[in-house]
């Protein structure tokens, strides 16, 4: 698949979250991307996964945004469809947010969900 940057992606990443992983990146060995997962488990159900990668699998979703490359897995895209990665710096500190409208209920830090 190629990179995919359309409005029909079925999950987005915004400007600031573009940026910051763009910046974590630059730190990481060149051909790095920010792979984000859904896995079992968190208090709600499922939890959020980031991590960091230098393969990508032939069904990955790949984004790309201002020189910031995500790739999800096609089985964390049907629970992520419709998704927007941003990155907020608040009060409470700074992290990544998944604002996901299949989710029924969320815990109060954010990383996990229900459906």
């Amino acid at each position: 698949m190629d990179a995919v940057t359309d409005s029909a992606t079925p999950v987005t990443v915004s400007e600031r979250a573009a940026r910051r992983i763009g910046e974590i990146l630059k730190t990481e060995p060149a051909g790095t991307m920010l792979r984000v997962s859904v896995e079992g488990g968190g208090c709600s159900g499922f939890q959020y996964k980031f991590d960091m990668d230098r393969e990508r699998a032939d069904d990955d979703l790949v984004i790309s945004r201002d020189g910031a490359t995500v790739l999800i897995d096609q089985v964390s895209v049907n629970y992520m469809a419709g998704s927007e990665i941003d990155f907020v710096d608040d009060l409470i500190g700074a992290s990544f947010k998944i604002k996901n409208p299949n989710a029924t209920a969320a815990c109060g830090c954010g990383t996990s969900f229900a459906l």
